[in-house]
């Protein structure tokens, strides 16, 4: 099995790491494969064409670094294009996920909001699975019990839709150990998006180990309900004491801004 990390970003967007940077640090965590996510905005086609290349110069027998981009559509849904790489202009997000599909790349909704799930509940063009827990949306401590619910909705009109858990790693003190195990015996990009693609892949923290497809058993899914209803309920407190700081001209220290990034 390889360990890797999904849904990672760089200076080449709104990151905090270079890509040099991530390549050590997540060597450093045993990995063997990143998948980037860079948002697309960001990009023209010479920028983009850079940022192909340096993955694959930074890529080695040790680690394998595979670009990708984060598509904005309507309503502020993101769209990752695992190993994507084409720009566009279209901001409809099943037009979104057939540009993805049309490069040959893996498409899924990142980190869902609640709002949506109707509105994604009603796609025509499905995507090849969503992110069921982004550990920087949802926090470190536990996805949300209905994005898998939303899940095996979607999975009643395509069985083959996927779970991904990725990390929306954008800073150097966030939390970054939520990673993937693939079943896969190459280094290479292809092969390793191929095992993507096939969910040939558990999503891993600590002891808990995630299936592709999704299905949970139901002391697993109660146990994240208990600890994301208290972990955002620690969130919603920090946010509350922040907006009164804000009323009074209080900033809040860089230093404990990353404190929090690692708590939460």
């Amino acid at each position: 099995m390889m360990k890797g990390a999904m849904h990672v970003h760089s200076t080449y967007s709104d990151g905090e790491f270079t890509l040099a940077e991530l390549r050590e640090l997540f060597l450093a965590e045993g990995c063997a494969f990143v998948c980037m996510s860079d948002h697309a905005e960001y990009f023209d086609e010479d920028r983009v064409s850079h940022y192909c290349r340096e993955c694959e110069i930074l890529s080695d027998e040790k680690i394998c670094i595979i670009a990708g981009l984060e598509y904005r559509c309507d309503r502020e849904m993101h769209i990752l294009g695992y190993g994507a790489s084409i720009l566009t202009k279209v901001i409809n997000p099943e037009e979104i996920i057939q540009h993805i599909s049309s490069q040959g790349a893996i498409s899924v909704i990142a980190h869902p909001k609640t709002e949506f799930f109707s509105w994604i509940a009603g796609f025509r063009n499905l995507p090849r699975g969503i992110e069921t827990w982004n550990s920087k949306y949802d926090g470190r401590y536990a996805p949300r019990p209905a994005t898998f619910a939303l899940l095996q909705t979607l999975k009643q009109r395509n069985p083959a839709m996927l779970a991904f858990y990725g990390q929306d790693l954008h800073w150097k003190k966030q939390f970054h150990r939520l990673f993937v195990e693939l079943d896969c015996d190459s280094s290479s990009p292809k092969e390793i998006l191929a095992a993507i693609n096939d969910g040939r892949y558990v999503g891993r923290k600590n002891s808990w180990e995630m299936p592709s497809n999704g299905i949970l058993s139901p002391d697993l899914l109660a146990r994240f309900g208990r600890m994301q209803a208290r972990s955002s309920s620690m969130w919603r407190m920090v946010k509350n004491i922040k907006t009164l700081l804000d009323r009074f001209g209080i900033s809040v220290p860089q230093s404990l801004k990353g404190s929090l990034r690692r708590v939460f």
